[in-house]
């Protein structure tokens, strides 16, 4: 018997002495981030404090807050001959020959604002459309005017037709321009309850469309 328990005590002990296995972590499952709304653009129908009703181009009416802190940016119209070398600018573009861009708008930025969303990247103004913050180098006349931007160590090639509006923005300004009548341009946050709300407001001082 005394042999038995003593058997019995020494399988025990490699038991007692081994490890515990450790469990797999317990991964949750990924949460997509939630899907950029696209930009509102349309004229002001009617404002109510902090709240606007907008008609969009696409002929939809849609309500939107402007946050209490909303930002404010007109949109002045600007000349062909106001884009030269040294301007920080961002300009919307869509595919042009070869390695080129063609512009279907250029917004000058004031020097408060140079470097603001510097980079290249898609924008939603038309199908294939890309916004380009930088700084113009260099301005030739060759088949046509053509900029080089520059941004982030890089540089694009983008060709500005004669037809392009060109905008000038301006951040000083305040709720005085929005109101019924005036062109904006709004990128929107959608809450939980579907309410649209929006911490920044493009608009069109004297009649001009935000063409961004």
């Amino acid at each position: 018997m005394l042999a038995k328990t003593a058997l019995l005590a020494a399988l025990a002990i490699p038991l007692l002495a081994s490890p515990i296995l450790a469990q797999p972590a317990i991964t949750p499952p990924a949460v997509a981030p939630a899907a950029p709304l696209p930009r509102i653009r349309g004229t002001i129908e009617a404002v109510d404090g902090h709240t606007l009703t907008i008609k969009a181009r696409a002929g939809e009416t849609m309500v939107v807050r402007l946050a209490d802190d909303v930002k404010v940016v007109g949109v002045a119209a600007a000349k062909m001959s106001d884009i030269k070398p040294g301007l920080f600018i961002g300009t919307a573009s869509i595919p042009g020959l070869g390695d080129t861009q063609q512009a279907t708008e250029v917004t000058l930025f004031p020097a408060s604002m140079n470097g603001a969303g510097e980079g290249s990247y898609a924008w939603d103004l038309s199908p294939g459309s890309t916004m380009t913050n930088g700084t113009i180098g260099d301005i030739t006349q060759a088949n046509g005017r053509a900029m080089t931007v520059k941004y982030n160590g890089k540089e694009r090639q983008i060709v500005v037709p004669d037809d392009v509006p060109v905008v000038l923005l301006n951040p000083a300004a305040d709720m005085s321009l929005v109101k019924a009548g005036a062109a904006v341009v709004i990128a929107p946050v959608k809450a939980a309850d579907g309410t649209l709300t929006a911490s920044r407001i493009n608009v069109g001082e004297n009649g001009t469309v935000p063409p961004m």
